[in-house]
């Protein structure tokens, strides 16, 4: 199973692309889109639309692991954040790949074992499980390979359906 993981944002997303087959894990690529500070957010929304149907026709995944939105006390940021990540998801549908979307603590809680666990906690397992040979970054990046992580540990499993809801 190919799986392209996602962390929205809307000045840097993060994408990781794994094979998950056999219980192993295969790194294919990972990165960010980043979109500068100064560029209209309609423009910047635009790129990130371009940049994941271009992940999408190159690694051609079978599933698209989203992280669910987590607001903190900047509602003005999570709102474009919001906005990043309906284009992700659109991008996504448009190319009739199947969409699932994980918490963060659910991301945490399948790396790490555990649900609270530290961002430098989850780098490492990161960079252990997919055994690279130094920690992704930027660390929206590093996400982004967890969450495709979290989607291989409880897709393959069936869990997935249960997510989801």
């Amino acid at each position: 199973m190919i799986i392209l993981g996602i962390d929205p944002g809307l000045a840097i997303v993060g994408w990781g692309v794994i094979e998950y087959k056999n219980t192993r894990f295969r790194t294919l690529a990972y990165g960010s889109l980043q979109t500068p500070a100064g560029m209209r957010t309609e423009e910047r929304l635009k790129e990130i639309y371009r940049g994941m149907g271009e992940l999408i026709s190159k690694y051609h995944p079978e599933a698209v692991a989203v992280e669910e939105l987590f607001f903190n006390t900047n509602i003005t940021t999570g709102i474009r954040v919001a906005e990043a990540r309906g284009v992700i998801l659109l991008a996504a549908e448009q190319a009739g790949v199947e969409i699932f979307e994980y918490t963060p603590l659910q991301v945490k809680q399948a790396v790490v074992g555990y649900g609270r666990a530290e961002k430098r906690q989850v780098i490492s397992m990161v960079t252990m499980l997919l055994g690279l040979p130094k920690p992704p970054k930027p660390d929206d990046t590093a996400d982004a390979l967890a969450i495709a992580i979290c989607h291989a540990h409880s897709g393959a499993s069936g869990l997935a359906k249960y997510y989801n809801k």
